[in-house]
């Protein structure tokens, strides 16, 4: 039996990922609802193939990688999900029920398990680190920072 905190959770989140692609003139299909719950229900980061196969279990039901891969599209044009350059995986906004708008996504990966952690970061460092980029000549490719861990439990091993 479900957890009531965690079906409440899970309403919540459906609630706002369908009022957030109407406000934005998309719907939050059936399959895109589910895509999004097998994201939510993790904290690792998932390939467009993990997310097919967790699908898949969870459901019951198959999809195609290349299904997967333009609702995990149309999820991060609406700002559901992040997509994770370093791994190619991707992992829900850790702000997805929030009505606020956000800081740039700076996350923490797992580069052994892949366990992912959305942090936030005082925006003078990220200004500075802009600076540091244009003093040197470069500029962002992304606004989204990504920074190669190892987590906790993977440190030890």
């Amino acid at each position: 039996m479900q957890d009531p905190r965690e079906s409440s959770k899970t309403e919540a989140i459906i609630e706002h990922a369908t009022a957030k692609c109407k406000q934005n003139g998309g719907q939050l299909t059936e399959k895109r609802k589910k895509i999004l719950l097998c994201l939510t229900g993790t904290q690792k980061a998932l390939s467009a193939y993990e997310v097919a196969d967790l699908y898949k279990e969870q459901y019951g039901q198959s999809m195609s990688p290349m299904s997967v891969y333009r609702i995990l599209d149309f999820l991060q044009e609406q700002g559901l999900i992040h997509r994770l350059q370093i791994a190619n995986k991707y992992i829900s906004c850790m702000h997805i029920t929030c009505a606020h708008s956000h800081e740039t996504a700076q996350f923490l990966i797992c580069s052994n398990c892949f366990k992912v952690k959305e942090v936030s970061i005082d925006p003078a460092l990220i200004s500075e680190l802009r600076q540091n980029v244009a003093d040197a000549g470069f500029v962002f490719a992304s606004q989204q920072l990504e920074v190669n861990c190892l987590c906790e439990d993977c440190k030890n091993l």
